[in-house]
C-alpha cells in the first residue's frame, strides 16, 4: 500500500486487533466486576480502538470524550497538556478508564492522568491500544497494553497521517 508517496506494510492485521481487544475487554471487565466505568476516549485517535473496546467490557459502562494538546505550534511536545474538549462528566468519585490510541514519549498520558486526578476520582486506569516503549522519555506506562511496537510511523484503524489513512481496518508501519 502507499500513502502520501510513502509505502506501508501491514505491522498488525485486523484480526490481531479484534482478538487483543477481546482479551483487553476481558481483563478490564474483570478487573472492574461490579463497579460502574466510565471511559473516557482522547480524541481523535481512539474512536475506532474505543468503539470496539466498550463493546467487549462487560457491565455498566459510561462514556466520554476529551481532546488534549500538547504539540502547541511546535513539532515537539511541549509536556504541558490543553484541554481542546474537556469531560462533559464529573468524574469526582468515578472509576475512569482513559483510552488512548497510543503511548510514545508518555508525556501526553503522564500529564493528563495527574489533572484529572485533581478532580477526585475514584480510580484512574489508562488503556492504549499500541505502546512505543523506545520512545518513552517519563516513567510513565498504561494499565492496559494492547501491541508493543518498534519506533515505526504508523496509520489506520483510528491512527492518521494528516488526517489520511484513518479508516484503514489494520494498522500499517509507514517506511522512511
Amino acid at each position: 500500500m502507499e500513502i502520501k508517496g510513502k509505502k506501508a506494510s501491514i505491522l498488525i492485521s485486523e484480526q490481531e486487533i479484534k482478538e487483543k481487544i477481546k482479551q483487553l475487554g476481558q481483563q478490564i471487565s474483570k478487573d472492574f466486576e461490579g463497579k460502574e466505568l466510565l471511559v473516557v476516549g482522547i480524541l481523535k485517535g481512539s474512536f475506532i480502538f474505543m468503539a470496539d473496546l466498550v463493546r467487549e467490557i462487560q457491565g455498566k459502562v459510561y462514556i466520554d470524550f476529551m481532546q488534549v494538546s500538547s504539540y502547541h505550534t511546535s513539532m515537539e511536545s511541549s509536556g504541558e497538556v490543553i484541554f481542546v474538549k474537556d469531560l462533559s462528566t464529573d468524574i469526582k468519585g468515578k472509576n475512569v478508564l482513559i483510552v488512548d490510541d497510543i503511548i510514545d514519549t508518555g508525556r501526553t498520558l503522564e500529564a493528563l492522568v495527574e489533572a484529572l486526578s485533581q478532580r477526585e476520582p475514584n480510580i484512574i486506569k489508562t488503556c492504549v491500544l499500541l505502546d512505543k516503549k523506545e520512545r518513552r522519555e517519563v516513567n510513565y506506562n498504561a494499565d492496559y497494553v494492547g501491541f508493543v511496537i518498534p519506533d515505526k510511523f504508523v496509520i489506520g484503524y483510528g491512527l492518521d497521517w494528516a488526517e489520511e489513512g484513518r479508516t484503514l481496518k489494520d494498522i500499517y508501519a509507514v517506511e522512511d
